[in-house]
């Protein structure tokens, strides 16, 4: 059971102004609709549009408690939510996305499931999703691999939110980690959960700051940070290398002594040459992702910098 009765729900916002209005008014209505106290940590990553002066113009009327951290820069989503994280009041916590996507029904669902039914967390993984064909595909991929690769408990379906307790919460403030992501890291603890499945919806508003380019650093953060597969894959295609020129050694001189008239061809060896130093550089690559994550964190810069507090409530 909780110490301190309520939830306090993280939402990081880039650039939100054209939606952060509709969702600061819908979410306070649905929160007058709850039964446990409601604390909202708006996170600011970077923006520099009117966001943070529209939020301070609202009038909440159900939501307890309001607050805006402003950070230094634009340091990712994931870096967002644990700022949120180690300024949240209520033990209980989670994080919403500031486009209505998810389903507000998972908050009283996962709150019982927490102080009811003793469950550390609850992972809410998508049942149908609003998105193009493209976002889809990217997503059920990159649940496909995380489940095989990195973390058996992830969801096939795609966890995309988990509501946590106070015991995941100090994990997460004691242990906060760059280039990584949040979501693996709570999974990859073991802690009890219980697994939701939701319809989400389509963007209230606004276009989505979820480019190509932090899909793909996400997806190389999760395997470097949660799997050995990528360094496994170095040996395997090293020795898969080896066979194959030992193999065509050994073609070249049989070929040779049984059709002395036979040129030994330059192609082949520039191919083989080609593919060789393809794959070489390709696992230099590898490695050199994990020596620098190794190297950032021995820096131990800080993984996100609070430049301002707001109080709104």
């Amino acid at each position: 059971m909780e110490s301190n009765k309520g939830m306090s729900i993280i939402v990081p916002f880039l650039n939100e102004e054209e939606g952060i209005e509709l969702f600061c008014t819908e979410f306070d209505k649905y929160v007058g609709t709850l039964s446990f106290p409601i604390e909202v940590v708006f996170v600011n990553d970077g923006s520099t549009d009117k966001s943070v002066e529209l939020i301070r113009k609202q009038i909440f009327t159900n939501i307890a408690k309001v607050q805006i951290l402003d950070l230094s820069k634009n340091y990712g989503s994931h870096a967002a939510i644990r700022a949120g994280v180690s300024k949240a009041s209520y033990d209980i916590c989670t994080w919403l996305g500031s486009d209505l996507q998810e389903p507000l029904e998972l908050i009283p669902l996962s709150y019982e499931k927490i102080t009811g039914e003793g469950y550390d967390a609850v992972y809410v993984e998508k049942k149908s999703v609003g998105v193009s064909a493209a976002n889809r595909a990217f997503s059920k991929m990159y649940s496909k691999m995380m489940q095989k690769y990195a973390v058996k408990s992830y969801s096939s379906g795609g966890t995309s939110t988990i509501v946590f307790n106070g015991k995941i919460k100090k994990f997460l403030n004691d242990n906060i980690e760059g280039n990584s992501s949040i979501m693996l890291q709570i999974m990859d603890a073991g802690f009890k959960y219980f697994n939701v499945s939701l319809d989400y919806k389509e963007r209230a508003a606004g276009a989505s700051k979820w480019t190509l380019q932090k899909k793909i650093k996400l997806l190389i953060d999760s395997f470097v940070s949660f799997s050995f597969m990528p360094i496994r894959l170095v040996s395997i295609i090293g020795v898969l290398m080896f066979v194959i020129g030992v193999f065509v050694g050994v073609f070249s001189v049989i070929n040779k002594l049984v059709n002395p008239d036979v040129p030994m061809g330059y192609s082949t060896l520039i191919s083989i040459m080609a593919m060789g130093f393809g794959i070489t550089n390709i696992s230099l690559g590898i490695i050199a992702e994990y020596l620098w994550r190794a190297y950032d964190a021995a820096r131990r810069r800080p993984v996100f910098i609070i430049s301002e507090e707001i109080v709104v409530k």
